[in-house]
């Protein structure tokens, strides 16, 4: 059934406020689409995908592995590239191996980082969610042995106390020689197919504008970035928004149909469909 307006979920962090805030605000024309907005945490827009609340979504990679047969992956919008990868801290003043941490917070079952975590640490079975916002200061607190940092904590957490223990993007870029899919948007696989390239076509119009005009986003990406420091702001755009975001272009689809065969053949990610990009 074809419709006008659309559920579209993506988080509160600055790439992906930086990026939408073209496509929400009027600064493009959305050729008569509408989208009611949600915002929140990584791990939960996974799970309000995995029983198909929404109908466009920024997901985890790792989710999307379960989703295929429900969703597609779009073009536009994706979290990929190198230097990216979640990192695994421990607090400086710990006494626990850096490579043997026991007890792991992580920032969500289905997130990237947390299958990452499993493939570079398969021993690592000791593992509680955390809202990835609390993590640095669980692991400081004696809490937990380490934890899994994502977002805007990779740029504070040496401040903070913390000492890296690995690089997970590194160790799939060492063991793939690929870009590491950190996430994506997905789209409802029930949408008209004219519908789902059409809103494919103005998430990447939306990523060009903030690209091109980068100051546009600025009120927005502050309102719901809260007491972050502007440099940090400022970094976490740069990191997680590149030449992938746009497009994935030919090497970015090769990570992702790496991603999820490799998954797959490891009974990691759930059979599903085998066309996972639009």
């Amino acid at each position: 059934m074809r419709k006008d307006r659309f559920t579209l979920g993506f988080s509160p962090c600055p790439n992906d406020t930086f990026i939408f805030d073209a496509l929400v605000n009027g600064r493009i024309d959305t050729r008569g689409l509408e989208f009611d907005v949600y915002l929140g945490d990584v791990e939960d827009l996974n799970r309000k995908a995995l029983v198909g609340e929404l109908d466009v979504t920024k997901l985890s990679m790792r989710a999307f592995g379960d989703l295929t047969a429900r969703y597609t992956l779009l073009n536009s919008g994706c979290a990929l590239g190198r230097g990216v990868g979640p990192l695994l801290v421990r607090a400086k003043s710990s006494d626990a191996s850096p490579q043997e941490p026991h007890r792991v917070a992580i920032p969500g079952h289905y997130t990237t980082a947390n299958y990452l975590l499993g493939l570079a640490y398969p021993g690592i079975t000791d593992r509680t969610e955390v809202l990835f916002s609390e993590i640095e200061e669980a692991v400081l607190s004696g809490e937990y042995d380490a934890g899994l940092l994502i977002h805007e904590n990779r740029f504070t957490y040496e401040e903070r106390g913390l000492e890296k223990i690995r690089d997970l993007g590194d160790f799939w870029e060492e063991t793939t020689g690929l870009p590491i899919p950190l996430g994506g948007i997905a789209i409802k696989r029930t949408l008209v197919r004219e519908q789902q390239e059409l809103i494919e076509a103005l998430i990447r119009e939306s990523v060009e504008y903030a690209i091109n005009h980068p100051e546009a986003s600025n009120d927005y990406v502050r309102e719901h970035a809260q007491a972050m420091d502007p440099e940090v702001m400022r970094q976490h755009i740069e990191l997680y928004v590149n030449e992938y975001t746009v497009d994935l272009g030919d090497n970015g689809r090769a990570a992702v149909r790496h991603f999820m065969t490799d998954g797959r053949a490891k009974g990691l990610l759930q059979p599903g469909a085998e066309d996972y990009i639009l």
